[in-house]
């Protein structure tokens, strides 16, 4: 049995987050109710032997899979590992899904003199979309078996809440992880602790260390299941939408041309930044959901992080774009070495970054009004989204769950029929 818990601590719900809907928090259409209504009887009814069973199959898979909604990205997954298992070489094309491509021998001149390096090239969207779907298929597990059930347990029984705390939680597994890997990549080149000098002295960046590459790609694999997820959320988005998809826009943007153009060194510090006051922002909103005796202090410590990640560094970053981009290292545009460091550079990753900053400076302020009314008038009043608490003031997450639901009937004839 759950444990009774009052509001939120805050009152109110932290803006700054830029983690999308999970496909299993997501609202789902009338029509899509009663098509799923729709499975479940004719499952639970006895067939003809004429019948079909692979028509039968089909029609329990799309239902468990409306349901289950990390079946989909698990089966993708399986039938890759599958056929790569049949010829486990380099030679497979679907190794370049699950495993980096491009391997060089030691480069005695680069900062890992002794580690195996890995250039760049076509294969490298394979393992970006291949871990695509791993991140849709483990945010969806976590989030359905193991966040959903916390979170009823913790008490938490507004669908709204209980969809965010499973979001954020995820988000905050996550951040755990690439945070501290962010960090330790950094830690192994130049550029640490932000040195943005050698953002610029060794440019070009064509290859990497394998842990360098894996973290870099793995990034841009769970922004783009986010953005994915982000571009399906088509009905009642939260009132900072569009920002969101700015943010999300950017960050795209930016890994995708640091990559091909050789700025990965600017990439990584970007990176950590975000990761670090990710994690402390998705860790607050959590506590906040669970009305956290916690959560006040924590939420001040968040806010020192988020401007120091977010804006000290960050603008050290941008100065430096400013300042050292031109004076530093190579300047020419070369298309034939691939020598990118020009004005049309500089002014593209500045804007890109100069945009990022805006965004977190309108979520800096929406944090603060927060934190003002929580420490000085005490008002309650949630922003993040346009009236939903209103709207599902007396609406609990046993009341209307389509996802988890179960099906008509006893499962096991179900199972049988097919």
């Amino acid at each position: 049995m759950g444990r009774p818990r009052r509001t939120s601590s805050l009152g109110e719900d932290i803006r700054g987050d830029t983690s999308a809907p999970g496909i299993s928090t997501m609202s789902t259409s009338h029509a899509q109710r009663v098509a799923s209504r729709s499975r479940r009887r004719a499952l639970s009814k006895p067939r003809p032997a004429s019948k079909s069973r692979v028509r039968s199959f089909f029609t329990w898979y799309r239902e468990i899979s409306y349901r289950k909604t990390w079946i989909n990205p698990l089966a993708a997954m399986a039938l890759v590992a599958g056929a790569y298992s049949l010829n486990p070489t380099p030679e497979n094309p679907l190794h370049a899904c699950i495993f980096l491509s491009y391997p060089e021998p030691p480069d005695p001149t680069s900062h890992a003199p002794t580690e195996t390096q890995y250039g760049k090239g076509m294969n490298d969207f394979l393992f970006v979309l291949f871990y695509t779907f791993f991140f849709s298929f483990t945010r969806e597990f976590l989030m359905q078996q193991v966040l959903r059930p916390l979170a009823i347990w913790c008490g938490i029984g507004k669908k709204s809440k209980v969809s965010r705390f499973m979001e954020q939680t995820y988000t905050a597994i996550y951040f755990s992880v690439f945070g501290p890997f962010g960090l330790y990549v950094m830690s192994r080149t130049p550029i640490w602790y932000f040195n943005t000098t050698a953002f610029y002295e060794r440019y070009p960046h064509y290859t990497h260390t394998a842990d360098f590459k894996a973290y870099y790609l793995l990034q841009a694999a769970y922004w783009s299941q986010q953005a994915i997820v982000l571009m399906l959320q088509l009905e009642k988005p939260r009132k900072d939408f569009r920002e969101l998809v700015l943010h999300h826009i950017v960050t795209l943007s930016l890994i995708g041309l640091s990559y091909r153009f050789h700025f990965t060194w600017i990439g990584v510090a970007v990176f950590v930044t975000h990761d670090i006051s990710d994690f402390f922002l998705a860790t607050s909103k959590t506590l906040n959901y669970l009305d956290h005796p916690f959560t006040g202090p924590y939420f001040a410590f968040f806010i020192f992080v988020w401007i120091y990640m977010r804006h000290y560094i960050n603008l050290k970053v941008i100065w430096s774009i400013l300042t050292e981009f031109e004076t530093v290292g190579v300047w020419e545009l070369n298309w034939v070495t691939q020598v990118y460091k020009c004005r049309i550079a500089q002014v593209i990753a500045g804007s890109l970054l100069g945009s990022l900053q805006a965004v977190n400076l309108f979520w800096l302020w929406l944090i603060l009004k927060i934190a003002w009314r929580y420490a000085v008038t005490n008002i309650a009043q949630d922003e993040r989204s346009d009236d939903e608490d209103e709207e599902e003031s007396s609406e609990s997450i046993e009341a209307d769950s389509p996802k988890p639901e179960a099906p008509c009937g006893d499962e096991r004839d179900i199972k049988k029929k097919i």
